[in-house]
C-alpha cells in the first residue's frame, strides 16, 4: 500500500502509531534543523515535521518543493504546547517523519493553491485540474457527492426506483435548441442529445413503474449565464397516482433533509411558502422571487393619473404601466449612486429612472424635504401621495420606472420591461445594501402558471413550459375560446434566494386532452405524428394520472456551498461562450469523419 491512512484523518488518538502517508506538498518551511511539510491528500492536510537527523528524510524534504507527491513514513505526536493550529481538524497532532520519498515532482503552478486568493476564470478554467485541488474547489466537490448520495438514500426509501433513459434520443420541442448527433446508418437524420427525459419519464408511469427518479444529464444549446451550462445535471423525478400537494411536500422534505445532512449550520424556514405566479409577479416582478428582504413593487398606474407629467400620462394614456419601489435610507444615496441606478434601468429596458428622496415623513413632508427632479412637475400633493402609497418613512428613496403600452415587446419603455427592470433594481440594492442573510436559503413554491405565452416574434401561442403540462380542470373550458393566456396550468416551481431551482408539473394524460393542446398550438398533424405519436399511441394503453420535477443538481448544490455561480460547483464545466478551455473542445474534425455521417460544411454565412 502506498499509504495506511489519509492526511486529514489523523486525531490525538492517533499518538504513537506508525503511519504512511501520501500527497501533495501544499507548503514547505526549511528552519536549517528541521523542516516543516503541510502535506496534504482528498481529505484534508497535516503537518509534517523532518529533523535533520533523519539523514534520508530530511535529504528528500530539503529537495522537494510546493506540489510535489511525496510519501513520507513516520510517528503520530502530539505538538508542543503553544504551537498547536485550531484552524485545523488535525491542528494538535503531527508526523514526525522517519523516511520519505518523492513519487513525482512538479511544475511552478500558474496560481497559487494553497491560498485562496483570486484568480483569472480562464486560467482557472484551462488549468482546472489544479484548480480543483484548493480547499474550496474540493470542498464544493464533496458537498456535491453529499447531496447527490442524499437524495439517492431519500428517494430510495420511499419506494423510488432509478432507471436510465437514453442519451440519443428524438428531437425535442421544448423551447432551447437541442444538441444534434448524426447518424451514420441513416443519411439526413439525427438524434438529439436530451434537453429532459420528459417523454421517457412519462412513458414509464405508463409501463407501470410507479415512483422513478434519475441523476440525468441533459443538454441545451442556448445561452450561457451564472445558473446555465450546455450539459447539466438534474434530478428528474416522475410519480403515479399523485396530486401536485404531494409533490411539492416530497421536495420540502428532501430539501430540508439535505440541509440537515450537508450544511446544518444553513437555516431553511420549513413549510416553504407558496405564491401564485400571479401574486410573485405582482409583488416581486418575477417569477423567482428572493424572500430574504422586502422591498416590494407597488404600483401607481392609477394613482398618478389625470397628472399631466408627460412620462407618466403617455404611459397611462396607451395602457401602460407606472411601478416602484422604496428604499430604506435610500435618500442618503449620492448624486453618484442615483445615476448609476438611472443608467442600470436603461440598460435594463426601462427609458428612465423617477427618483424620489424623502427627507421626512411624506405625509408631513415639505418641499424642502424633497429631493426629486419631477417635484415640480407633480406637485407636491401627488408625491406625498405616492410616498404614503409606497409606505415611505423619512430617509426613503423611492424608485419608479414607467412603461407605454401598445408597442412591441422588445422595445426598450414598454410594459413589459418594467417589472425586470424593478426586479432587477430591487435585488441589486439588496446587494449593496446587504438586506439578504447568506446564511439562509428561503426556499418556495410558485403554483398556476399560465398554460400558454404569446409569441409575438412568430404571432402564435406557445406552451409557456412543455406540451405535456395539463390546464387546471376549471380552466379546459378556456381552450375553445380566444383569451388563451387566462389558462392556467398545473405547473410549478421551487425557486430560492433568487433562483429557480426546479419545474414540474401535473402531466396530460390522455390522448384526447394531449391532442386538443397540439390543435390549441396549431401543429400540424405531421409535426404531431413525427415527434409525438408514440406518446399519444402510450396514453390508450391505460396511463394513470401522474405527475414530477426536475430540480437542477448543479444549482442545488451551488445553494448549499453558498456559491454565485454553478461553475463553481462542477468538476469540469464550460466558459459562458459553451467553451472547454482544458481540452480545446469543440474542436474541428476530419473530413473523413464528415462524410461517415453524410455532412458537408458550407461557407460561414456573414
Amino acid at each position: 500500500m502506498f499509504k495506511t491512512d489519509y492526511c486529514g484523518d489523523l486525531r490525538v488518538s492517533d499518538e504513537g502509531r506508525e503511519v504512511t502517508l501520501a500527497g501533495w506538498v501544499n507548503r514547505r518551511r526549511d528552519q536549517g534543523g528541521l523542516i516543516f511539510i503541510d502535506l496534504r491528500d482528498s481529505r484534508g492536510l497535516v503537518q509534517v515535521v523532518i529533523p535533520s537527523e533523519e539523514a534520508q528524510a530530511h535529504a528528500v524534504a530539503s529537495e522537494a518543493r510546493g506540489e510535489y507527491v511525496v510519501r513520507i513514513t513516520g510517528k503520530v505526536q502530539r505538538r508542543r504546547a503553544g504551537t498547536e493550529n485550531d484552524k485545523l481538524p488535525t491542528g494538535e497532532i503531527e508526523v514526525r517523519a522517519t523516511a520519505a520519498e518523492i513519487m513525482n515532482s512538479a511544475k511552478t503552478p500558474p496560481f497559487y493553491i494553497n491560498e485562496d486568493a483570486d484568480v483569472d476564470e480562464q486560467l482557472r478554467l484551462k488549468y482546472r485540474y489544479l484548480d480543483l485541488r484548493r480547499e474550496r474547489m474540493t470542498r464544493n466537490m464533496v458537498i456535491r457527492h453529499q447531496v447527490v448520495k442524499y437524495i439517492r438514500d431519500f428517494l430510495t426509501d420511499r419506494n423510488f426506483i432509478e432507471v436510465e433513459t437514453p442519451v440519443l434520443a428524438n428531437p425535442s420541442p421544448e423551447g432551447a435548441r437541442d444538441y444534434l448527433v448524426p447518424s451514420r446508418n441513416y443519411p439526413g437524420n439525427f438524434y438529439a442529445l436530451p434537453q429532459s427525459p420528459q417523454q421517457f419519464k412519462q412513458l414509464l408511469m405508463v409501463a407501470g413503474f410507479e415512483r422513478y427518479f434519475q441523476i440525468a444529464r441533459c443538454y441545451r444549446d442556448e445561452d450561457l449565464r451564472a445558473d446555465r451550462q450546455p450539459e447539466f445535471t438534474q434530478l428528474d423525478l416522475e410519480m403515479s397516482f399523485v396530486e401536485q400537494d404531494d409533490i411539492l411536500q416530497l421536495m420540502e422534505d428532501l430539501y430540508t433533509g439535505i440541509g440537515a445532512a450537508v450544511r446544518p449550520d444553513l437555516s431553511i424556514p420549513a413549510p416553504f411558502p407558496r405564491l401564485t405566479y400571479a401574486e410573485s409577479m405582482r409583488r416581486f416582478g418575477t417569477d423567482k422571487p428572493d424572500l430574504r428582504f422586502g422591498m416590494e413593487l407597488f404600483d401607481l398606474t392609477n394613482a398618478v393619473r389625470g397628472t399631466e407629467f408627460i412620462v407618466f400620462k403617455s404611459a397611462v394614456d396607451s395602457g401602460g404601466a407606472i411601478e416602484g419601489i422604496c428604499v430604506t435610507g435610500g435618500a442618503a444615496f449620492s448624486r453618484k449612486e442615483i445615476d448609476a441606478l438611472t443608467e442600470q434601468a436603461k440598460q435594463l429596458g426601462a427609458k428612465g429612472l423617477v427618483t424620489i428622496a424623502y427627507n421626512a415623513a411624506p405625509e408631513a413632508a415639505t418641499e424642502d424635504d424633497i429631493k426629486s427632479p419631477v417635484l415640480k412637475h407633480l406637485g407636491l400633493d401627488m408625491i406625498r401621495s405616492i410616498g404614503k402609497l409606497a409606505d415611505a418613512k423619512a430617509g426613503d428613496l423611492v424608485l419608479i420606472v414607467a412603461g407605454v403600452g401598445g408597442v412591441p415587446v422588445k422595445e426598450p419603455g414598454s410594459v413589459t420591461r418594467v417589472k425586470p427592470a424593478l426586479d432587477a433594481l430591487r435585488r441589486g440594492l439588496a446587494e449593496k445594501l446587504e438586506l439578504a442573510d447568506p446564511n439562509t436559503l428561503l426556499f418556495a413554491f410558485l403554483v398556476d402558471f399560465p398554460l400558454f405565452e404569446w409569441n409575438a416574434d412568430e404571432e402564435r401561442w406557445d406552451a409557456t413550459h412543455h406540451v405535456f403540462t395539463s390546464p387546471k380542470p376549471e380552466d379546459i373550458d378556456l381552450l375553445n375560446g380566444d383569451d388563451l393566456g387566462s389558462v392556467r396550468s398545473n405547473h410549478y416551481d421551487i425557486t430560492c434566494n433568487g433562483w429557480e431551482i426546479g419545474s414540474g408539473s401535473i402531466r396530460i394524460h390522455t390522448r384526447e386532452l394531449q391532442q386538443r393542446i397540439f390543435d390549441v398550438l396549431k401543429f400540424s398533424d405531421e409535426d404531431t405524428k413525427m415527434m409525438f405519436n408514440h406518446m399519444l399511441e402510450a396514453f390508450q394503453y391505460g396511463a394513470p394520472p401522474h405527475g414530477g420535477i426536475a430540480p437542477g443538481i448543479d444549482r442545488t448544490v451551488a445553494l448549499y456551498a453558498q456559491e454565485s455561480d454553478i461553475r463553481e460547483v462542477i468538476a469540469f464545466p464550460k466558459t459562458k461562450s459553451a467553451q472547454d478551455l482544458m481540452t480545446g473542445a469543440p474542436l474541428p474534425v476530419e473530413q473523413r469523419a464528415l462524410d461517415d455521417v453524410w455532412i458537408q460544411l458550407a461557407p460561414k454565412k456573414d
